[in-house]
């Protein structure tokens, strides 16, 4: 299994009341570069640690934190069902005779819903202003729904992630041509996924929709820009597969 982001898998350890402690070994030849491990509040270790650290690959913790929500999932199905209010006309249950009817059982909870990818519609256009806030650009409304239609016209509609009705996930797309390269440059900005949909491998999922959708363009090469001080989200991509390969620089036209 591939490597969930470790800032998905750092929520997803909060939601279950764990930590997660991350190697800190930096270069990439050393054994324990890149290792995981759960530890509980007080600090005790839980899962893939030993005596000098963190020893799982965070697929393998991930999958640890699945198996703590299905057996979640399971005891929730133990829940007994209500019993039906009794009449003058219903004997009690010691009187009861051999054709009683059996206790029915208690309603299946509904499945949580999976994550979808698809593409962002106008009717989006106040959730992911609210995401694109949440990664610290400063945009409304009214503009969000401008550059969606323009976008749509380039034919680089964003890509959402929902989970039920609600969207949870954006990432920006695009493909074009430049001079120093013989295909079209593939790039992802931005790139957000909300905190509380945070650790169901949503950011994956839109990476590889969106590197699908280059590959269908032609581009051989895809770029993706991430703030300085988002270390976590560097690690990401990392794990993606991207490797570091410039420093880019901006400046306010006025």
């Amino acid at each position: 299994m591939s490597d969930p982001g470790l800032d998905e898998l750092a929520q997803a350890a909060r939601n279950r009341g764990l930590k997660l402690i991350r190697s800190r070994v930096r270069t990439p030849t050393k054994r324990r570069f890149g290792k995981v491990g759960l530890a509980d509040k007080a600090g005790k270790a839980v899962f893939g640690m030993d005596s000098k650290g963190p020893t799982a690959k965070p697929g393998d913790v991930q999958d640890y934190l699945r198996k703590l929500d299905a057996k979640d999932w399971g005891a929730s199905l133990d829940v007994a069902a209500p019993q039906r209010k009794r009449t003058g006309r219903t004997p009690p249950r010691e009187a009861a005779n051999d054709h009683q009817k059996p206790k029915r059982a208690p309603p299946k909870p509904k499945p949580a819903p999976k994550p979808q990818i698809r593409d962002a519609k106008p009717s989006d256009a106040r959730r992911l202003t609210e995401l694109i806030t949440f990664l610290g650009h400063e945009i409304d409304e009214k503009s969000v729904r401008r550059n969606l239609t323009r976008l749509k016209k380039d034919g680089e509609t964003p890509l959402v992630a929902t989970l039920g009705k609600q969207v949870v996930g954006l990432c920006g797309i695009s493909a074009r041509a430049v001079i120093h390269r013989d295909a079209l440059l593939g790039r992802i900005s931005p790139l957000v996924v909300a905190e509380e949909a945070q650790g169901h491998g949503i950011g994956r999922m839109l990476v590889d929709a969106a590197e699908a959708w280059m590959r269908k363009k032609g581009c051989k090469l895809v770029e993706v820009t991430s703030n300085d001080r988002r270390a976590e989200a560097h690690a990401f991509y990392r794990h993606m597969g991207y490797e570091r390969t410039s420093i880019r620089f901006a400046k306010t036209l006025r």
